[in-house]
């Protein structure tokens, strides 16, 4: 019979961190689900720290060939069985209750996607401090169904909001295949927030649990390893494609939200284009740039008091993971 839950999950070079991952999947307090791991094409010991457990329910596929998350992730889905699909990413991993909790409200809720808050983990540690939610600045006390103009507006690109785009939904799978709906393959970051985006715009009923069941590895190897520019380019494209559905033109508050975000994102390639040269000791290409990016002023400014707020949260306040978190949620 087919498994109630089709965990995937990702894994590129995660030999240090994929057994806590694979390990809390295993002890789920609810055991009907299948883990799907496709290892893009690791260099280093992930397959074999897979193999080691030996369970069952683990199904691995190997990719010849790095393609990213967004594909590994589709390979998995085109494999999965489950009612329900569940990410787990392969440097993250669940409280031993998460899937039996969040089965229980999406079968009273009717629900088509449901999330939970998460815990965020500083880089090289297994300390929570902080969750999503808590740095927020929204508070809910209950289940609440997120409908598309909220999700939008609350997820601001380098501006502090609830950013759903980073939780870990559980989705109903016939809701995906009815709605042909898969990760972008072009994006190498940021795919979860469209793919999300593209359920809610299809009618996808989604609920936030409040409470945090998920753990979020925050590591900053992996935030700055990619071009920002070619990263907030691909958000762009995506974005004026989701301007183009009759759907979205239809619903002008949703279109004005995506509109918005668009905006901001080409303010961000703005700012980028000087910023980036900056970073690399470039400086006639950032000079030359200055001129023909005007607003990266307007953001630099504007980042210079968030850092100057983090570093007096850290080093004065002695709260220095606390700075971190909100630093990375903004």
């Amino acid at each position: 019979m087919a498994p109630t839950v089709s965990i995937i999950m990702p894994a590129y070079n995660a030999e240090r961190y994929i057994g806590r991952a694979i390990a809390s999947a295993l002890d789920q307090t609810f055991e009907d689900f299948e883990l799907l791991i496709v290892d893009d094409a690791s260099t280093d010991g992930t397959i074999e720290v897979i193999r080691s457990f030996g369970d069952r329910r683990i199904k691995l596929f190997v990719n010849s060939e790095n393609m990213g998350a967004a594909v590994a992730r589709n390979c998995a889905l085109e494999a999965a069985a489950g009612t329900w699909i569940a990410v787990l990413d392969s440097d993250d991993w669940y409280d031993p209750a998460r899937l039996e909790t969040l089965l229980s409200i999406a079968e009273l809720d009717k629900a088509d996607m449901i999330a939970d808050d998460l815990h965020y983990v500083l880089a090289g540690t297994e300390q929570t401090k902080g969750t999503l939610i808590s740095q927020s600045g929204y508070h809910f006390k209950d289940v609440t169904l997120i409908d598309p103009v909220f999700f939008v507006r609350t997820d601001v690109f380098a501006q502090k909001g609830l950013h759903l785009g980073y939780c870990k939904p559980m989705i109903r799978r016939s809701f995906l295949e009815q709605q042909s709906i898969r990760y972008n393959p072009e994006l190498r970051l940021g795919q979860d927030y469209w793919l999300y985006l593209d359920c809610l715009v299809n009618g996808a009923s989604y609920y936030l649990v409040p409470e945090a069941y998920y753990f979020y590895r925050l590591r900053s190897d992996s935030l700055v390893s990619h071009s920002k520019i070619s990263r907030l380019k691909g958000y762009c494209k995506v974005a004026q494609a989701f301007l183009a559905r009759p759907s979205v033109q239809a619903d002008s508050e949703l279109s004005d939200s995506i509109q918005a975000s668009l905006d901001v994102y080409r303010k961000n390639i703005s700012y980028y284009r000087v910023l980036e040269p900056l970073r690399r000791k470039k400086w006639a290409r950032a000079l030359g740039a200055m001129p023909r990016n005007p607003y990266f002023f307007i953001l630099a400014m504007q980042r210079a008091q968030q850092v100057f707020h983090r570093y007096w949260t850290a080093y004065v306040t002695k709260d220095k993971q606390n700075s971190e978190a909100r630093l990375f949620n903004h």
